[in-house]
C-alpha cells in the first residue's frame, strides 16, 4: 500500500512541476539584470535547463553563484537571465527559433510608459501592438507582454509546450529571414555524464562522441562524403553579420572532433564551446596547416572524462577541410560578442 501511495505522490509533485513551468513567463530584476524564475524538476540540469532558455550553462551557473559542476536539487528556484542572445523587443527571428512571450504584472500607478522606461526603452507602439491594446491605457493586475523569450525550436521543450498559449507570438516585431536549417544528424551517441541525466542533447540529433573512440575523417567516414572544398562553410557570412558592431573575442587550445553527416554536402559546419553562446558562429584556425573553417554553436562541451582539457568539439566534415589528419588538433578560436 506504501508503495502505491509513493507512486502517487510522486506523480502529483512531477505533475505541479510541469504544470508551473507551463504559466506564463513573469520578467523580474532591473536594468541590466533582467530575468526570469525557473523551479527545478526531477532530472534537471544546468545543461538541459540552458537548453530549454537558451542560455549557455556556464553563464546560468555564474548568474545563480553556482559551480558548473554543481548538481541542481528537486524544487530549487534558479535565475534565467535575460539578455540579447535570448530577450528579443526587436529585430528578426529566424524559422529556426520560437517566441514565447515574456510578461509584467501591471502594479498601482504604473502606465504604458513607465513600462517601456523600465524594460530597455521598449516603444508604446510596440506594447500596443504585442498587447493589442486600442489606446495606452492599461489596468491593474493586467498582464502585458514587454517581450518575448528567443528559443531555439530543435532543443527547447517550451517551443511547443507553450506554442498555443496565444497568438501575441505571431505579432512580435519579427519577420523570417530564410528557410530553417536541416537538422544535422548523427551517427553515434556520447558518454552520459554521471551528474547529467539529460546529457548532452544539442540540434535534436546532434551529439559529440568521445574523442578517443573518434576514427580519423576520410572520405569512408560518411556516405556521401566527397572532399567537397566550401571556402570556410556555409556559415562564413553569418560569422561577419554577428560582427558587425561587436568587438571579437580569441581562444586557442586543443580541440576535439565529433562523427556527424551534416556538412559534408552543404558545407554547414558545428560545434561545441564552452564561452560562445548557442548559435554563435566560430572562425576556427588549424594552427598546422593554416586552414580556416566557420562553425556554429550548438552546446557547451559535454562535461564528460574524453573531453577534459578541450576548448573546442568540431564536426568531422569541418575537421575534413580543415586537413585535420588526427583525433585532436590545436586551433584558434575567433568569435564575435
Amino acid at each position: 500500500m506504501s508503495r502505491w501511495l509513493l507512486i502517487i505522490f510522486f506523480t502529483f509533485i512531477t505533475s505541479n512541476f510541469l504544470f508551473a513551468q507551463q504559466n506564463n513567463l513573469e520578467i523580474k530584476g532591473t536594468g541590466k539584470d533582467l530575468y526570469i524564475d525557473h523551479t527545478v524538476a526531477p532530472k534537471e540540469s544546468l545543461y538541459s535547463i540552458g537548453r530549454t532558455y537558451n542560455v549557455n550553462p556556464k553563464e546560468l551557473a555564474s548568474f545563480n553563484h553556482l559551480k558548473l559542476t554543481s548538481g541542481l536539487n528537486i524544487g530549487e528556484n534558479l535565475k534565467i537571465p535575460l539578455d540579447k542572445n535570448n530577450f528579443l523587443q526587436e529585430g528578426k527571428a529566424t524559422n529556426s527559433e520560437a517566441l514565447i512571450p515574456v510578461y509584467h504584472t501591471v502594479n498601482s500607478g504604473e502606465t504604458l510608459y513607465r513600462l517601456g522606461v523600465n524594460y530597455n526603452k521598449v516603444p508604446l507602439a510596440s506594447l500596443k501592438k504585442w498587447n493589442h491594446l486600442p489606446s495606452e491605457a492599461v489596468s491593474v493586475g493586467a498582464p502585458m507582454i514587454v517581450g518575448y523569450l528567443k528559443v531555439d525550436k530543435a532543443q527547447s521543450p517550451l517551443a511547443s509546450a507553450k506554442s498555443n498559449i496565444s497568438n501575441e507570438v505571431a505579432t512580435a516585431p519579427q519577420q523570417q529571414e530564410k528557410p530553417a536549417e536541416k537538422t544535422p544528424e548523427a551517427t553515434t551517441t556520447a558518454a552520459p555524464n554521471p551528474r547529467d541525466p539529460d546529457p548532452a542533447k544539442t540540434e535534436k540529433n546532434e551529439t559529440p562522441v568521445s574523442t578517443s573512440e573518434q576514427p580519423k575523417p576520410n572520405a569512408s567516414t560518411a556516405n556521401t562524403q566527397s572532399h567537397i572544398n566550401f571556402s570556410g562553410g556555409y556559415f562564413k557570412n553569418l560569422f561577419v553579420q554577428q560582427g558587425a558592431g561587436k568587438t571579437s573575442t580569441a581562444d586557442a587550445g586543443s580541440a576535439g572532433i565529433f562523427k556527424s553527416t551534416s556538412g559534408w554536402q552543404d558545407g554547414k559546419y558545428y560545434c561545441f564551446h564552452n564561452q560562445a553562446a548557442p548559435g554563435t558562429v566560430l572562425k576556427v584556425t588549424n594552427n598546422a596547416t593554416g586552414k580556416t573553417v566557420y562553425a556554429k554553436v550548438l552546446d557547451a562541451i559535454p562535461d564528460i572524462k574524453q573531453n577534459t582539457g578541450l576548448v573546442l568539439i568540431i564536426s568531422n566534415a569541418a575537421a575534413e577541410e580543415l586537413g585535420v589528419t588526427d583525433n585532436k588538433f590545436n586551433c584558434l578560436i575567433t568569435y564575435n560578442q
